[in-house]
């Protein structure tokens, strides 16, 4: 995480109250990010995954449905992260925050190259132990002008928190 990531994230932590609010509330909703050729053959070098469909923009216009390449699943899935930073708070007292996993992941629309995409986060789930906060997300990734997102998920994410000083509730 660079630097401005990191303020930008640190200037959306609440107290712990106030985070409580946000259960079931309405979703964070990043800003737009677009999936460009370049990225996804970053990602099949990084991953080892170059199937035509993802690079070799020519092939897959001619032998495929989605009239060019497309975005790895697992690319898409990955951009939960940054798109995260850019719109879920954090609890004050954070030192870290880990991904925990998932329970569940469908891709339900390809990301075609140059598409715009955004996550969408809405938090269903918390629990509080005295150092780390679990949180439970429905999570999505939206196309921008498509009728279905990429993909819908349901992921953990956990924070280790700063214990609470000694005149501190939590």
């Amino acid at each position: 995480m660079s630097r401005d990531d990191e303020n930008a994230l640190r200037q959306r932590l609440v107290p712990m109250d106030v985070y409580r609010t946000y259960l079931g509330g309405d979703p964070f909703v990043s800003g737009w990010l677009t999936v460009d050729q370049s990225m996804i053959d970053r990602f099949a070098d990084a991953t080892n995954d170059h199937q035509f469909i993802h690079v070799d923009p020519a092939r897959a216009k001619a032998e495929t449905p989605f009239g060019g390449t497309i975005a790895h699943g697992f690319l898409s899935l990955s951009l939960l992260s940054t798109l995260a930073y850019d719109a879920m708070p954090g609890v004050d007292r954070t030192r870290m925050g880990v991904n925990y996993g998932f329970d569940e992941v469908r891709f339900l629309t390809p990301v075609k190259s140059g598409a715009r995409v955004r996550g969408s986060f809405q938090l269903v789930a918390v629990k509080e132990r005295a150092v780390s906060l679990q949180s439970t997300w429905n999570a999505s990734i939206e196309i921008e002008g498509a009728p279905k997102p990429a993909l819908v998920a349901r992921w953990i994410t956990l924070a280790v928190l700063e214990p609470p000083a000694d005149d501190e509730g939590t």
